[in-house]
């Protein structure tokens, strides 16, 4: 880790070369990659890495700067180059107060940044489970056995592989409004994909599980590899002589856990700052509104103890929190990392997020759901004549400014005089997020998260996505004519 004399020494420099906010970004991670098919190990990867990251604020805007060498002579020739040119103080953000003398006992720092102090973050948020770790060959041996478990569901199950990624990740992060913090991040998961054959056809079909935390590769030991990849390969011959999916209008069910991702997607990307400062949100400006139907809070929470998406400290070195974006149908906030809430006059809600120090960081979401309601399941199935139900949704896409989306549905079924009949494929939910929401009439009691990763403008994070199942009464639903 870097000393904090030298974090500061930084510091001094951008400040005294116009910057009106300057941040450090230090990370030293460890990670192992394994992918195996049919119990047969295909790549293997250990590796360790470690980077510097530098962002600096000139009032609304922002340089980034990175190296994967933190030598000091590397970094301030960087720094050199960067900020030639640029000198005194002219670049202060109006209304930034200037320090001058001492603070928390540190002499000498810059006029205009405020002396470091210490936040320890897992002393406050406890969000990393704590399993231990495992040697490689026992990593390997539990996807074997979960592997040969899941073709063991079916003799319809014709292959199996995994996936297993683990990191450790330990952080600095400071900057000249007087934060300093360290934090360490253990995540494990593994994605299990099973396929099944149809004998007779020779179609195919894939179910997939993907379990992960906040945790070291521990949690893994057991059955849970095992009971996942079996649930796998249960879904990838329930899918076996799929209809194509009906198009149209109709009521659509998505089911607890990782259907949250409809919502990750369909409202909460709309609801990040990234969006949002821009006005290229269809929810800027409608704080306090109605946006959707009185059942409806969603939440975004980068404390929950364990949880894939948890942190103690977002990548700006703030405190993650519950942040409770839509209560009972009413707009509350917004997800905001430091540069968007600055644009706002807002603070930051501990949602600045970046997938390393190669990239700046910017408003994420980290574990976000649906909370839970009083339905029962049983009650909205039978409610239904003619509609879906989604199990599992594979990809979606939004644009943002409009709220327009569309999903790949995976494991879905019809429902048909308020009975779950036959699987379906090809089925494609579309619409916008500000139609959706003001139409989910039913949530259940059986509230889930799973995990998966977002993909956008800072990198590919982990993220938590879960719900209990909801009821939309009309949207759209594209797939194939039958």
């Amino acid at each position: 880790m870097l000393s904090r004399s030298y974090i500061e020494k930084i510091l001094d420099y951008v400040i005294s070369h116009g910057a009106d906010y300057g941040e450090v970004f230090f990370e030293d991670a460890s990670r192992t990659r394994l992918k195996l098919a049919d119990e047969q190990v295909v790549s293997c990867a250990c590796g360790r890495e470690s980077g510097i990251g530098i962002r600096l604020f000139y009032g609304f805007e922002s340089e980034y700067f990175y190296s994967a060498d933190a030598d000091e002579r590397i970094i301030f020739d960087l720094l050199k180059r960067k900020l030639s040119g640029r000198g005194g103080l002219r670049g202060r953000f109006p209304g930034q107060a200037v320090l001058t003398g001492q603070s928390n006992g540190i002499q000498g720092f810059s006029e205009g940044r405020k002396a470091l102090s210490d936040v320890h973050p897992l002393g406050i948020t406890v969000p990393c489970v704590g399993a231990g770790n495992l040697e490689l060959g026992k990593k390997i041996e539990l996807l074997k056995r979960g592997i040969a478990c899941g073709k063991a569901t079916s003799d319809r199950i014709v292959q199996g592989s995994a996936c297993y990624t683990d990191e450790d990740q330990r952080v600095q992060i400071a900057n000249t409004e007087g934060v300093y913090a360290e934090d360490r991040r253990q995540r494990t998961r593994v994605r299990l994909n099973m396929t099944a054959q149809d004998p007779q056809n020779e179609s195919r079909q894939t179910g997939y599980e993907g379990p992960g935390a906040m945790s070291g590769p521990g949690f893994l030991e057991g059955e849970l590899v095992a009971e996942r990849a079996a649930a796998a390969a249960r879904a990838a011959v329930s899918m076996l002589g799929a209809r194509i999916c009906p198009v149209g209008r109709m009521p659509v069910i998505i089911a607890n856990g990782f259907g949250g991702l409809f919502f990750h997607e369909a409202c909460g990307h709309s609801l990040e700052g990234s969006a949002v400062a821009e006005g290229c949100s269809e929810f800027a400006g409608k704080v306090g509104e109605k946006i959707a139907a009185d059942k409806v809070t969603l939440v975004d929470d980068g404390t929950v103890a364990g949880e894939w998406g948890s942190l103690g400290i977002d990548d700006e070195g703030v405190l993650t929190q519950k942040n409770v974006l839509i209560k009972n149908g009413r707009l509350k906030g917004y997800l905001l990392d430091r540069m968007n809430a600055r644009k706002m006059g807002l603070l930051p809600t501990g949602s600045g997020r970046r997938e390393n120090y190669r990239f700046a960081p910017t408003s994420r979401m980290t574990n976000t759901y649906i909370a839970p309601g009083e339905d029962k399941l049983e009650k909205m199935i039978g409610s239904v004549d003619k509609g879906l139900y989604v199990k599992e949704i594979n990809a979606g896409s939004v644009d943002p400014a409009t709220g327009e989306f569309n999903f790949n549905t995976g494991e879905t079924y019809l429902i048909e005089r308020g009975e779950i009949t036959v699987p379906v494929k090809s089925a494609t939910l579309i619409g916008t997020g500000r139609e959706i929401l003001p139409r989910v009439d039913m949530v259940s009691d059986n509230f889930a998260l799973e995990q998966g990763y977002c993909y956008a403008g800072s990198g590919q994070i982990p993220i938590g996505a879960g719900q209990p199942a909801v009821r939309i009464t009309e949207m759209t639903v594209g797939g194939k004519d039958i």
